[in-house]
């Protein structure tokens, strides 16, 4: 394992941080933006290298595998579903594709390149084209992530330059959407991250509103949580029902209930830029964060010491 660099957390939730956990193949770089752990306790780096865009380790951090390469513009998020297959976003080709773990290619939804009407320019791809979004508008517009339901439906958050979120039948038929660019409940700044909870509500990660909006799935607002998020980025689960949130302009790891109250907190804003979270088997954390010092943003693995 890699040299422990110190210790974060409180209570039950207090971790070990290992830096240079995971242990790239000699000349590669994994500018990570996303991370998922299948059943298996594979640990999957979805990345910005064109090269090795998936990364596949074991939890010691022992390179598996790597695969994708040529298929993606900009990657934005994965996750694992019931199957240990794996739905990526990609942000720029608006499309979510699902994988099995070896790379195969099942299933896509999404029009290549397609950019809906929303009053951002068709070739703005910024960071910051949400800011530009003048109207909600259909799929999709840099999309940002994706869940599912256990019987298939799907849901879609829409958000770099779009303001909603995307309800899909099982087999791909879009629904309907809901949300529009503004602050007020229901409305929404950047919808970045989606997680469908044990209860069939949709948690929302609305990062420039620094809040999570809860919704049933027929798109009414149930509840926004009270604890202050610091643009929060995506969610993870776990199976004990406790919820994970990296804090994407705070450089924060918060750790909460599915009702939003934080029992624990670490970071420093010198990590400003965490973009995604999972755990394993043995509750340790993977965290794609920038490293100390200034080092590119990678996946951080915190062991879990309670």
């Amino acid at each position: 394992m890699a040299v422990v660099e110190t210790v974060v957390g409180s209570g039950k939730y207090t971790y070990e941080v290992h830096e240079d956990w995971a242990r790239l193949p000699e000349g590669w770089d994994m500018p990570a933006a996303s991370v998922a752990v299948d059943s298996q306790d594979r640990v999957y780096c979805f990345n910005r290298a064109k090269e090795h865009p998936v990364i596949v380790f074991d939890r010691e951090g022992n390179y598996l595998s790597s695969w994708g390469a040529g298929l993606f513009a900009f990657p934005h998020t994965i996750r694992v579903d019931k199957n240990d297959n794996l739905w990526l976003v990609d942000r720029d080709h608006a499309q979510m594709m699902l994988f099995s773990p070896d790379g195969t290619l099942l299933r896509t939804i999404g029009t290549k390149g397609h950019r809906s009407d929303t009053g951002v320019a068709s070739d703005d791809f910024s960071s910051g084209a949400y800011r530009k979004v003048t109207h909600g508008g259909g799929p999709f517009n840099l999309p940002t992530d994706i869940d599912l339901t256990p019987s298939g439906e799907m849901f879609i958050t829409d958000g770099y330059g779009n303001a909603r979120v995307h309800k899909f039948a099982a087999d791909g038929t879009h629904l309907f959407s809901w949300g529009e660019p503004g602050t007020a409940p229901g409305q929404f700044n950047l919808p970045h991250g989606v997680w469908i909870d044990k209860h069939g509500r949709v948690l929302v990660a609305d990062r420039e509103n620094d809040r999570v909006q809860v919704f049933d799935q027929d798109g009414k607002l149930l509840s926004i949580w009270a604890s202050k998020l610091i643009g929060p980025a995506v969610l993870y689960v776990d199976a004990d029902d406790i919820v994970y949130i990296p804090e994407h302009n705070g450089g924060l790891v918060s750790v909460l209930t599915l009702e939003g109250e934080r029992l624990a907190q670490w970071g420093d804003p010198s990590f400003r830029s965490c973009h995604g979270i999972w755990g394993d088997s043995h509750g340790d954390l993977y965290v794609v964060r920038p490293g100390a010092w200034g080092r590119p943003r990678r996946v951080v693995k915190y062991v879990r010491l309670n």
